[in-house]
Parts: structure tokens; sequence; C-alpha cells
């Protein structure tokens, strides 16, 4: 079976700003050693599946050159690659208007390819999955579609796109984003959301976006295309939380998945990776996430306190200093007194002596002065910083001092 992947990576993340000031939400850093797609793309190669487009958009050059730096853009063979793919305008001189309207705009890439299926998934979400097991699903059902879906709390479902299936899984109803969601039937505290993950057959795919929606601007899976499908197409829901993952731990959380397109979902998704048992764990050598190697020494700890945190290569820690819930990037240096709990502090970033950060999110090449009081106030951090609605404190990107 022949498999294009096509990874949506062009988003803006509004929502996550100021991280995403000068980047898009995918080249966001996170768990300290990581970016956010790193996780789409490990389950690819994880899955065995080696051909991929990553379509980018909104402030793209932080993203492509992360790319270039860490991910090997070939394979062995001519059908394994890695191709970042700006918008070509092929249509006119148009953005990407939506997530169906991005694989319009590049049809000519899967027809060059000829593969069987298309697995078209967003590059967004913190989540590890066999995308083979889906392709298995896909094939038994004999679909023509079909959605990753996974239970998501009702007070979040507005935000998602929400389904109902049958005794088989077949889809039979699909609301985008809707004001009253539909609860599982039997379970009135969640609903069943669509995860944005897709798998088309090739011929279904073309023949939607090149007859029956050639001539509608806007066009997006979710609002325009699945719910009209349903009649005409066998549209399948694929339950991502059905299958066990191999080296999943008994204490993880079965069929973990979030989008982290908030502050608070960003910082909450980061916490979850803490502690003795924590509810999603970096730690499966039987499904890796790959990312950048850093050429930096360990980490170095000279004195002071650390309590379930974190910390990536290149940290220096200095006598007096107390690191409690924390993930620390690489070459983080926290000086002598400095208290620095509930964050999360990203690459070439100095806490200055005696300083205290409580609940704050510092970005990259950030030197905090000493004796310094950020997420402790709140009356006078918004005087200073930027406060999420959450009451997370958030400091941009700063300056690197050596290109």
């Amino acid at each position: 079976m022949r498999v294009l992947g096509m990874i949506m990576a062009g988003g803006k993340g509004e929502r996550l700003f100021p991280l995403t000031k000068e980047r898009s939400k995918p080249a966001v850093p996170f768990g300290g050693k990581y970016r956010i797609i790193d996780f789409v793309l490990s389950n690819f190669v994880n899955s065995n599946i080696f051909s991929s487009y990553i379509l980018v958009q909104y402030l793209s050059q932080s993203l492509i050159e992360y790319l270039r730096t860490s991910w090997s853009t070939r394979g062995i063979i001519k059908d394994h690659f890695l191709t970042v793919v700006p918008p070509q305008m092929r249509l006119g001189e148009i953005w990407y208007r939506g997530t169906a309207d991005s694989i319009r705009q590049n049809i000519s890439l899967i027809n060059d390819f000829g593969p069987d299926l298309v697995a078209i998934f967003g590059a967004d979400h913190i989540y590890r999955m066999d995308i083979g097991r889906m392709i298995d699903c896909h094939i038994k059902n004999k679909a023509d579609i079909t959605v990753a879906a996974n239970v998501v709390p009702l007070k979040e479902a507005s935000s998602f796109g929400i389904m109902a299936v049958n005794d088989s899984n077949r889809i039979i109803s699909f609301d985008e984003k809707p004001a009253a969601p539909k609860p599982v039937p039997g379970n009135p505290d969640f609903a069943y959301a669509s995860m944005g993950n897709y798998i088309f057959d090739k011929n279904v795919l073309l023949k939607i976006l090149q007859q029956k929606y050639c001539d509608v601007p806007s066009l997006d899976f979710g609002k325009n295309i699945l719910p009209e499908v349903l009649k005409t197409h066998r549209t399948f829901a694929y339950d991502f939380a059905s299958d066990k993952l191999r080296g999943i731990k008994d204490y993880e959380e079965q069929g973990y998945w979030r989008d982290v397109g908030t502050i608070e979902s960003y910082w909450q998704t980061n916490m979850d990776l803490l502690g003795e048992k924590p509810r999603f764990d970096l730690n499966n050598p039987y499904w890796p996430i790959n990312t950048s190697v850093h050429n930096m020494p360990p980490t170095a700890y000279i004195g002071g306190s650390i309590e379930r945190s974190m910390l990536s290569n290149g940290c220096i820690i200095h006598p007096k200093s107390l690191i409690r819930n924390c993930v620390l990037a690489s070459n983080v240096v926290v000086m002598e007194g400095a208290v620095v709990e509930d964050s999360i502090i990203m690459d070439s970033c100095s806490i200055g002596k005696n300083s205290r950060i409580k609940k704050s999110i510092i970005d990259r090449f950030n030197t905090i002065p000493d004796g310094s009081e950020i997420g402790i106030s709140k009356e006078d951090d918004a005087q200073r910083y930027f406060i999420d609605p959450s009451g997370i404190a958030v400091i941009p990107r700063g300056r690197a001092k050596f290109l």
C-alpha cells in the first residue's frame, strides 16, 4: 500500500501569542528539547511512512530552518522524503483558505507521487499514534475516508468537530465546532471529537476536491467536506484510544492527545510530562519522539534543589536555588538563590540571583535580572509582561547574543 503524508503546518496559533509572535504554532518549543511538529513527524516515521510533504504558510521561516537542521529531508531511496512546501499559488495569488484548500492547491504533488492513500494530518497536537493501525482500520472497513477520533470533555467540545457513529464506527453525523455539542451516549461529560487527522482514498480525495468543491473559495475538511460526504462515501471513525501503543506505561493517560492551542493548555501539557508517573511519559524507546541534537555539554548541577522537573542539556544550576515543577530547555542558567516554580523556561535563558519565578513561560534568549519577581503579583506583572487570561505570565522571545 503506497501512502503519502500531507502535514498541515501553516497555523497562525493566534491564541498562543506571544509565543507565536515570530513563529508558527508547529515551530513553538515544547517539553524542553522538542518542537510541537516533532510529534506528528515522529508518528509518521515510527509508522513507517517516509514520504511526506509539509505545507507551511504563516511565519514559516523558523519552522523551515528547524526542519532543515533537525530532520533528514531525504531517505535512502527516491520515494523517501520530507519536503517543505510553501503556498505555490497555483490557483491565483492567494494563501491557503482552509485545511482542504491547502490540499487542493497541492493536488499536483499527489498526482505526481501516485499514492493509494493520502494521510492528511495536522502539525499542532501532542500525542503518540500508530498511523499504520488507522490505515489497517481504513482497509478493513473498505472506507473511502477515515477520521481519527477521540473523546474530549464536553465543556471543551465546542472547539472541535463532533461526530456520532453507529455500531460499526461509521460516522452518521458531523458538526464542526457546535455551540451545543452532543455527548457520547451513556457518557454525558464527554463528546466524540475529530482529531483533524484523515486517511483518504486517493481517487476519492481528488474527485471531491477537483469536482464537487472546485469552485468553493474557502474550503475546510471539518466545516465543508465531512458533514456533506457521509451519505455518499463510506466514512468511518478510527477510535484513537482503543489501541494501546507499545511502550505506554500503565500509569499514563490512555489515548493522551492535547491540542496545545492556548497558553493555558500549552502550560498544562508541559506539566503533564512531570513527576514519577506523568500523564504523558516521553521516555518510550519503542516510540521515540525525534528532535534536533543539541551539541551542548551535560547539565552542570553545582548546588540547589530540583524537584519534579525536567532539565535539558547545557543547563547550569547554582547553589541555594530551587527548581520545582518546571521544564527547562537547553542552556538555561539558574543563578544563586533563584526560586523557579511551575514554569517553562526555554533555551538560552538566564535567571538572575534571588529572582522569584512562578507559573510563567519565558521564551528563548531572555536574561532575567537579579531580584526579579514574575508570577508573584498579578498587578505588578500586568505593568511589565503579557498576562494570559488564565493568569500565566509570558515573556516573549528575546534576542540571541551569539548568531
